[in-house]
């Protein structure tokens, strides 16, 4: 390969119109309504936490990133509605695959994923999320950490994965809310399912050519 061999590509590609490209980080390009962000820990409409400790979220992860210890729940004032609740719940970052089979395990659908995947950390210890930093909060919106990096609408939708993979495949149980209310949203409307017919596309207009081929029909 001769020394000038190297820049025929780029000279080449200097002639040609560039594409247009998303000038980031001002501008994010649209995300995925089903990504598999970062993850939160989500409350009942009544404020009651959805995590029970039952730490299935631990067993199934491949990555082993999550490590949940559950307790007794207060007689008095009861952290959630059941006879447990997550007393410890931590995720290393740092592991973390984002396969989201901790959001299909869960059993009350205590955590789901936001669609934020821009996070970086200076230390160790920043990557280890806590149950203080995964639980939303009073209005049922993902707490927002320094280091992390939120545009509009990735903190919405939090649970679309798992409405999306209610149903497991059948195609019987479309349309049915079968996921509880979430604190600040209600119980979210279920998504079109595999039977959905898109809208049949618009006819193409018809040619009115006065050329021989219009007359012909081409021949």
């Amino acid at each position: 390969m001769g020394y000038l061999d190297g820049f025929k590509i780029p000279i080449l590609q200097m002639g040609r119109r560039q594409r247009v490209t998303v000038p980031y980080p001002e501008q994010k390009a649209p995300v995925a309504l089903r990504r598999h962000g970062r993850h939160v820990l989500n409350k009942y409409e009544d404020g009651m936490e959805k995590c029970i400790g039952c730490e299935l979220c631990a067993g199934v992860c491949p990555a082993r990133c999550i490590y949940v210890r559950g307790a007794d729940n207060p007689v008095d004032e009861p952290v959630s509605p059941g006879e447990r609740y997550g007393f410890i719940y931590e995720i290393n970052y740092l592991r973390c695959i984002h396969c989201d089979l901790c959001v299909e395990a869960c059993p009350t659908e205590a955590i789901t994923e936001t669609k934020l995947f821009e996070f970086s950390f200076t230390s160790r210890q920043d990557a280890i999320y806590t149950k203080d930093e995964l639980l939303v909060d009073d209005e049922g919106r993902p707490r927002h950490l320094p280091w992390e990096d939120w545009r509009p609408g990735e903190d919405e939708h939090t649970s679309a994965w798992m409405r999306a993979t209610a149903p497991a495949g059948n195609a019987a149980f479309e349309g049915r809310v079968a996921w509880s209310g979430e604190l600040g949203y209600g119980v979210r409307e279920p998504e079109l399912g595999q039977e959905h017919e898109d809208p049949a596309p618009e006819p193409e207009p018809e040619s009115h050519g006065d050329g021989p081929d219009a007359h012909d029909g081409g021949h």
